[in-house]
């Protein structure tokens, strides 16, 4: 069952639709933003947000406090330790204490991947084991899995903390801001 704003719930073992149909309906309700697959958890989406701070600040060699992240992203400060506690257990980031303490990022923004910081935060997956009760179907279907698997892999190891800062500054220059 598959769920689309337009078109309402759509449970395909219950309707007598022509597989032309079904593909085009599949596409769509697939195409919507409202679908996704892969699913950003808030504790990764957070923690990329976090380290994008810190990474847009690494030149400057000035600790960031989590009040200042916590001002120019929307992470809740609870949160927000938690979260740089484990970065920093990880050794990817270093808290300084005192008055002009902080966090920073230990290594450059650049040798920082996508991939890293989320198998970091959400902890290594355990691989199924297609071999339990494998019939040919179950085994193409968990090779089909895996590709899927392999692609967001490549793609999260392709992405650097700089990539996205990168990317940050030249929307951000494209799309100025006007004040009166």
């Amino acid at each position: 069952m598959l769920s689309h704003p337009t078109l309402g719930k759509i449970n395909f073992a219950q309707t007598a639709i022509n597989p032309s149909i079904h593909r085009s309906i599949l596409s769509t309700v697939l195409n919507s933003q409202n679908y996704s697959l892969l699913d950003l958890s808030s504790k990764v989406e957070y923690a990329l947000l976090a380290l994008l701070e810190l990474a847009s600040h690494h030149g400057k060699k000035v600790p960031l406090t989590m009040s200042e992240i916590a001002a120019k992203q929307p992470i809740p400060e609870r949160y927000l330790e938690q979260i740089l506690t484990n970065l920093r257990r990880a050794g990817v980031v270093q808290s300084q204490r005192g008055s002009k303490g902080g966090f920073v990022l230990v290594r450059e923004p650049w040798q920082i991947t996508l991939l890293e910081i989320v198998t970091l935060v959400e902890g290594e997956r355990k691989e199924k084991d297609p071999s339990e009760s494998a019939t040919l179907e179950r085994t193409l279907v968990y090779e089909v899995w895996e590709q899927a698997n392999t692609a967001s892999i490549e793609v999260l190891a392709r992405y650097t903390l700089q990539d996205l800062c990168q990317e940050r500054e030249s929307r951000a220059q494209q799309s100025p801001m006007y004040y009166i």
